[in-house]
């Protein structure tokens, strides 16, 4: 029994080892740099037409049949081709273009599976096709420029070549990560010759600034030895009047002694004729204090004498002629003093009177204009009450005819009820007939009369008013009295 156990797990663990042989053996795994190709049986991958006959697997592992499906693998690291292409340009003038394609097999499952139908068994191969595919394009490209634009512009060649061989590179699977143009060779020597006028440009510019940095140089040298000569000169001049100041006081040396001997017997010299001087002058001071002093102290006396006198006569002469210049000045004086006194006083009588009748006139022209002025003011003030009555009457007349009439009657009865009781003037005696009836009979005509005069009042006041005047007999329009009413006739009672 032990042993059949022992044999179970032995075939357990045999089976066991089997089948992770088995699953080693079936399962493949897929570097990040490369990518599964498996065919062998029909699959279906995003991207792809249907009935490709393979899978694509990448960055993950999968299952294999063994015997069934087959595996291969397809790089997708960067490779690159170095382009050496004889080119010919649109000026016939051949020139060899040398570069770099630096391209890989694209990412997605259509780019590899185009790479894998044609270079999954000659990947070594895909630098020369990618070379050819360039090359081609390269001198289409080059063949339709000139030296010069490509020379100037590069990244124009670079991307035309790139855009057309975008296409035949997406055929094949592959994608270009870079394409540079390194060189650019003439073996004619088109360009060497293109860039001579510039080099000779660039050498006529060196040489012009180096003959200008010698004349600057020259001038800044010649300048330079100016200052040095300037300065020589200026520094044997000093010299030369530094050795002069030197000599003039050797020679003021070598002339001190006997300058000063002759100092020496000049002051002698001096000394003796300033002693024979002071004693000419003692013995002429003598000479004046023992002989002239005292003749001119005689004249000197007799001299006064007689200047005294006829200083004493002049001074009386000058005194009467003094006091007489004196009394004329004086009166003069008095005269001319009261003239002026006397022109002063006319011309302020005068000024006065002239200064007193101009404010009379200027004060009565003034209140004349004041009261020409109050007069206007007065009658214009009239003149507008009078109006503004006259239009505050016509205004009422116009609204209230009977309330007019009626105030109109009402100011005028007293001259009304005169003028009635004028037809009884003239009468001496009346004798009223029945007692109470006859005065109740005289009192109702008298009434009556009193109705014709408020109709006779009405119609004057409607003609006044269709005339333009006032109900008080003025006119509106300038203000004249209106002819006096009528005397209402009264009727006697005759006996």
């Amino acid at each position: 029994m032990p042993m059949v156990i022992g044999v179970v797990a032995g075939v357990a663990v045999l089976a066991v080892l089997v089948l992770i042989g088995l699953f080693k053996s079936m399962w493949r795994v897929a570097e990040p740099n490369e990518a599964l190709i498996i065919s062998g049986s029909k699959h279906r991958t995003e991207g792809l037409e249907e009935g490709m006959g393979f899978r694509i697997v990448t960055g993950r592992g999968t299952l294999v049949l063994p015997g069934v499906q087959a595996v291969r693998k397809i790089s997708l690291d960067l490779n690159e081709t170095e382009l050496h292409v004889d080119c010919v340009t649109t000026q016939g003038i051949p020139l060899k273009v040398r570069g770099v394609v630096i391209f890989k097999v694209g990412d997605d499952f259509v780019s590899i599976a185009n790479a894998g139908r044609r270079f999954l068994d000659q990947q070594k191969m895909m630098s020369e096709r990618v070379h050819n595919v360039f090359a081609g394009h390269l001198r289409s490209i080059v063949g339709g420029l000139t030296v010069e634009d490509m020379i100037r512009d590069r990244e124009k060649l670079t991307g035309q070549t790139r855009a057309a061989c975008g296409t035949e590179m997406e055929k094949l699977g592959l994608i270009v990560d870079s394409l540079q143009i390194h060189e650019i060779e003439d073996p004619t020597g088109y360009i060497k010759n293109l860039a001579m006028p510039h080099a000779a440009a660039v050498q006529r510019d060196a040489r012009i600034a180096q003959a200008e940095a010698n004349r600057l140089a020259t001038e800044a040298e010649q300048k330079a030895a100016a200052r040095m000569s300037e300065a020589t000169r200026d520094s044997e001049i000093l010299q030369a009047g530094y050795q002069a100041e030197r000599d003039k006081a050797a020679a003021k040396a070598r002339q001190a002694g006997p300058l000063a001997d002759a100092a020496a017997r000049q002051d002698v010299v001096v000394q003796e004729t300033r002693i024979a001087e002071l004693d000419a002058l003692r013995r002429e001071q003598q000479l004046q204090a023992d002989v002239r002093k005292p003749a001119d102290a005689q004249a000197y006396e007799t001299r006064a004498r007689a200047e005294a006198e006829r200083d004493a006569r002049i001074s009386a002469a000058q005194a009467k002629a003094k006091e007489t210049e004196l009394a004329a000045t004086a009166e003069a004086s008095r005269i001319k003093t009261a003239a002026l006194a006397e022109a002063e006083a006319t011309q302020a009588r005068g000024a006065a009177a002239a200064t007193a009748t101009r404010a009379t006139g200027e004060a009565e022209a003034a209140a004349a204009q004041a009261k020409g002025l109050a007069t206007a003011e007065a009658t214009r003030a009239q003149g507008l009450a009078e109006a503004e009555a006259i239009k505050a009457r016509a205004a009422a007349l116009a609204e209230n005819q009977e309330a007019v009439v009626a105030q109109q009657l009402a100011e005028n009865w007293p001259e009304i009820v005169k003028a009635g009781a004028s037809a009884f003037g003239s009468i001496d005696n009346m004798v009223v007939l029945n007692g109470a009836d006859g005065m109740a009979e005289m009192l109702a005509k008298a009434l009556t009369m009193g109705g014709t005069g408020l109709g006779l009042a009405r119609q004057l006041l409607s003609s006044m008013n269709q005339n333009g005047q006032t109900p008080n007999g003025t006119s509106a329009l300038n203000g004249s009295t209106a002819p006096p009413s009528q005397k209402v006739p009264v009727e006697k009672d005759e006996k």
